[in-house]
């Protein structure tokens, strides 16, 4: 037993290095920053260069006009004495007219024109065409559109991959002619941006050949149409090179989707049916995902505090022990009423198995299939997951092979209606070695390992109010969790219960998300 214990922690570890998580402070690297510096005395431009006919202190602000009489011809700008690589900038901007810009990690171009700036660029324009994109200036031009996750590709192409909300929706909540909060964080290669708390941008730039990451922080006067735009109380805090940009923004930003995982209590020992530890490592890597998603983990089963907890939920993930134990049957009337509402469902391993009297209809309802005692069987077996199919589910997952404990012959809704098989393989005739019980065989699941049927062993569903379901029946060993395959198809299936947008390579992809 204790060989077993201390190969498990091992394995264990290895399992949390992987998935990105840390759980011994020991071995976690130190997040390294400063405290926020101000940029501005609000009384002078001391510290910053630019040309005296355009910027001056107004009233607290620093202040850049443009005006019939001074019409440019090329952008202008105040920069600041100093230079920006990893950082968490804030700052105040109001915008009468025109277009401005904060310029980050920028150079001076070749041209002789004084204070002339290429590089990133934070946009605001009074008209709200581009307020939060992030634009290229004498670059590569509009490099991250506003409201989407962006990867820009080492051939310096731009793809989006994801959403954060709608153009309209994102200019909602910027105040016209009036103060605004603006804020960019850039760590490495990943650049976000919000206006008053909302994030406008989630930029990847793997374009080492056109990217900075170091340079000048400045601020812009557009040509064209007379323009006003004042900036106060300028915050800069410097990161370190190993800063997580998840954690320094995840503080800050608005939740807008809610998970809520039901972990039950351990039930085979150190390795198997580690429900909590799963439920903990599958939300943290959500969370680290998606910013403005909250991932709740309920520990020992149903939340005491029901009402609160689940409370304007999106989705609710059942890691738990099944059958008579399963943390559903005593709440089904309250698990109903959620799902009729639209509320997402997700069942993981012994959490997909309910008796059929008393709540297996809910569950072909809920999620569109279930473990069903005497039709359904578990053993341990080698699945081979050769082909997915083409669904958001399976973004960024390669075929794999994996030994578990695979329940298969799963009761689904007649003719598979609005079901989706996502992971599928054909069990070997060992899976059919035990007598026939409520768990390990009956006469039809033996003739269908006979005949080499595809066995589903995860699957999708959606019901008539647009609410979905997931099912997974593997999951018993909990070192499995590092296989990346399936904790990614897992992640992304979560997110898509609660309709949160799956990005092109899926949850978990370096780089990616």
């Amino acid at each position: 037993m204790s060989g077993f214990r201390r190969r498990f922690s091992f394995t264990q570890l290895l399992v949390f290095v992987a998935t990105g998580l840390c759980l011994i402070p020991s071995l976690c690297v130190a997040q390294q920053a400063s405290e926020f510096q101000s940029l501005f005395d609000g009384k002078t431009l001391e510290g910053w260069k630019g040309d005296a006919n355009l910027w001056s202190v107004v009233d607290g602000a620093i202040t850049g006009t443009t005006t019939a009489d001074t019409k440019l011809k090329k952008n202008s700008f105040l920069v600041w004495d100093g230079k920006v690589s990893n950082f968490d900038l804030r700052l105040k901007v109001k915008l009468v007219g025109g277009n401005t810009g904060i310029q980050f990690r920028s150079q001076v171009t070749n041209e002789k024109t004084p204070f002339s700036i290429k590089g990133y660029q934070a946009d605001l324009d009074a008209k709200n065409r581009y307020s939060g994109i992030n634009y290229d200036e004498r670059g590569r031009g509009i490099i991250a559109p506003r409201g989407k996750r962006s990867i820009i590709g080492t051939d310096g192409k731009s793809k989006v991959v994801g959403d954060l909300g709608t153009a309209e929706q994102l200019v909602e909540a910027i105040k016209k002619d009036d103060w605004n909060d603006y804020r960019i964080v850039a760590v490495g290669n990943r650049i976000r941006q919000y206006i008053n708390g909302v994030q406008t941008i989630d930029l990847t730039d793997n374009d080492e050949k056109n990217r900075d990451m170091e340079g000048l922080l400045a601020l812009q006067v557009h040509v064209g149409p007379p323009m006003t735009v004042s900036y106060k109380d300028l915050q800069l805090r410097v990161l370190g090179a190993d800063a997580d940009i998840d954690q320094i923004t995840a503080a800050s930003t608005p939740k807008t989707h809610k998970i809520v995982f039901i972990a039950g209590k351990g039930s085979h020992g150190y390795g198997a049916h580690e429900h909590y530890a799963g439920s903990v490592l599958l939300a943290k890597r959500l969370e680290a995902a998606f910013p403005e998603l909250d991932a709740e983990v309920i520990r020992n089963g149903w939340p005491s505090d029901p009402a609160t907890v689940l409370a304007d939920v999106d989705s609710i993930v059942m890691y738990a022990d099944g059958g008579k134990r399963h943390p559903a049957l005593p709440h089904l009337e309250e698990v109903d009423k959620l799902m009729q509402s639209g509320v997402g469902l997700v069942c993981l391993h012994y959490g997909a198995e309910v008796p059929k009297d008393t709540a297996g209809q809910q569950f072909l309802d809920w999620i569109g299939g279930y473990f069903e005692a005497h039709w359904s069987v578990n053993p341990h077996w080698v699945a081979k997951f050769e082909t997915l199919p083409d669904h958001p589910i399976t973004r960024g997952v390669k075929p794999f092979e994996m030994d578990d404990e695979w329940y298969f012959h799963m009761r689904f809704r007649e003719d598979m209606e609005g079901v989706t098989p996502i992971l599928s393989a054909i069990a070997p005739e060992s899976t059919m070695r035990r007598a026939d019980g409520p768990h390990s065989g009956n006469p039809t699941v033996r003739k269908s390992v006979a005949d080499g049927d595809l066995q589903h062993v995860a699957w999708c569903a959606e019901r008539p109010n647009g609410g979905r379901g997931f099912g997974l029946t593997g999951g018993h060993y909990h070192e499995n969790w590092g296989n990346e395959n399936l904790r990614r198809l897992v992640l992304n299936a979560i997110a898509g219960t609660a309709k949160v947008e799956v990005p092109e390579g899926g949850i978990g992809n370096p780089g990616v998300t």
